[in-house]
C-alpha cells in the first residue's frame, strides 16, 4: 500500500487520469469521489469505498478495485489482504460526475466485518414492512383528492 494526498494527482502533480475523464470529476474538498461497488450479474450492492485520480486510474488500469483509505491515510486494493477480491467488469460515473459505480465480481466477502456486504446488517426499513407501501398509498390518495377537486367549482382561485 502506498501513502500520498488524495487530491487529484497529489500537490503540484497532474492527474494520471486521462484529461476528458478528470476535467469531469467533481471530487469533495478533499479530493474524493464515493466509490459503489455493485457485484455486475446480480446488482447487488456491496461496499462504499473512496476513490481519488490514483486509486480510479488504478481500478481503471489493473482491473482490480483500489480504494483510498480516510482512516489510514493510504491507498488499499481490495483482497491484498483479506483474500476476498473484486474484479472490476465495468466502471461509470453518475449523471453529475461526482459518483463512481464499479461493477465487479466479488469473491468472498465485501465488507471488513466478513458479510457479504457492508448494507445486510442493519437495516433501517426492509421490503414489505408496509411503511413505505404505506406512505405510497397515502400519496396516491392525496393524488387523487387533488385530481377530483381540480374539476370542483371554484378550484384553481
Amino acid at each position: 500500500m502506498t501513502s500520498s494526498s488524495p487530491t487529484g494527482g497529489g500537490p503540484g502533480r497532474p492527474s494520471p487520469l486521462a484529461p476528458e475523464i478528470a476535467d469531469r470529476l467533481k471530487r469533495s474538498a478533499d479530493g474524493l469521489l464515493p466509490a459503489i461497488a455493485q457485484q455486475y450479474d446480480t446488482g447487488e450492492v456491496l461496499m462504499l469505498g473512496w476513490m481519488d485520480d490514483e486509486a480510479l486510474h488504478r481500478t481503471l488500469t489493473t482491473g482490480r478495485c483500489t480504494y483510498w483509505s480516510r482512516s489510514r491515510r493510504e491507498y488499499w486494493v481490495k483482497g491484498d489482504t483479506s483474500g476476498h477480491f473484486q474484479w472490476v467488469k465495468s466502471v461509470a460515473l453518475d449523471c453529475d460526475a461526482d459518483t463512481v459505480l464499479v461493477k465487479v465480481d466479488q469473491v468472498g466477502a465485501a465488507c471488513h466485518t466478513g458479510t457479504r456486504t457492508c448494507f445486510d446488517t442493519d437495516v433501517l426499513l426492509a421490503e414489505g414492512s408496509g411503511a413505505a407501501e404505506d406512505a405510497g398509498a397515502a400519496a396516491d390518495a392525496a393524488d387523487a383528492a387533488d385530481a377530483a377537486g381540480a374539476d370542483a367549482p371554484g378550484a384553481g382561485q
